[in-house]
């Protein structure tokens, strides 16, 4: 069943590259629902400070998760959530609506995804129900695509999940994954795994940190992300990046800008 899902997988995302437009026509044509984005972004960010609205390659990091899902042309509404004026004002001029100044109990450091989500929702008057569908995207998301969103809700209405995410193979083996002592000596998390080939290790995913479709009624009873009636999203490693530190944000703006070349060479060619 996983080889079957990921095939589909790959799949939808050859359709993406090949055609985009006519495929995502296709799924609008079907009356799945009401369809939400929202996108929490909170002014208190310690080790990046102003991260939602720093400039990341010619404009506020905010700005690409909101293009992104008004270009996909999949949501009724693109909501910010925040608690700060000066990121509400910024993300109004790029198109997304911000109906309330989110109050300071769901904007400290404790608050979590799912909290912002479900008082979003309160805020909106959404119903609980398993046809109101709602993609958290996150601020600090400037390699999601509108493609990317598109595949994420055929998946969640395709299967009747609960939540669909996006996800990313582990680069290297967690089989192999060493652990460091308090005097500085390694050992392995499983040596049992130390001679096996790495073709024939299991595979391993992470969450992506770009997006997570959910139906309100999984949000709002606080089912969890990672676990049940859930599948992802498998994002190719060149189109993910966490950004949490200094050093992440210069190697996501390196990789962007990678990538936005190779987008015009190809263009040109």
């Amino acid at each position: 069943m996983a080889q079957e899902f990921l095939a589909l997988n790959a799949l939808i995302i050859a359709l993406e590259l090949y055609s985009y437009p006519s495929y995502l026509y296709w799924h609008n044509d079907q009356d799945v629902g009401m369809k939400i984005a929202i996108i929490p972004a909170r002014g208190g960010s310690k080790r990046i400070p102003h991260k939602n609205t720093k400039q990341f390659c010619g404009k506020p990091i905010i700005a690409y998760s909101i293009e992104a899902a008004l270009a996909s042309g999949i949501f009724e509404r693109v909501i910010v959530s925040t608690d700060a004026q000066d990121i509400a004002d910024i993300a109004q001029a790029y198109g997304a609506e911000v109906p309330f100044l989110r109050p300071a109990h769901v904007a400290d450091d404790h608050a979590t995804t799912l909290d912002v989500i479900q008082h979003t929702l309160i805020e909106l008057d959404i119903t609980p129900s398993p046809t109101a569908f709602i993609c958290c995207i996150y601020a600090t998301a400037p390699f999601v695509t509108p493609e990317r969103l598109a595949t994420g809700l055929t998946i969640l209405t395709h299967y009747q999940l609960d939540y669909c995410f996006s996800a990313a193979e582990f680069c290297y083996p967690i089989q192999r994954a060493l652990r460091l002592n308090a005097t500085g000596q390694i050992s392995m998390f499983q040596p049992e795994h130390a001679n096996t080939r790495s073709q024939d290790l299991e595979p391993a995913y992470h969450d992506a940190g770009q997006f997570y479709w959910g139906t309100s009624a999984a949000f709002m009873a606080g089912k969890p992300f990672f676990s049940g009636n859930v599948r992802p999203v498998i994002l190719p490693l060149s189109q993910v990046q966490d950004i949490d530190t200094p050093d992440d944000w210069y190697k996501a703006e390196f990789l962007f800008e990678l990538l936005q070349r190779n987008k015009i060479r190809e263009e040109i060619n």
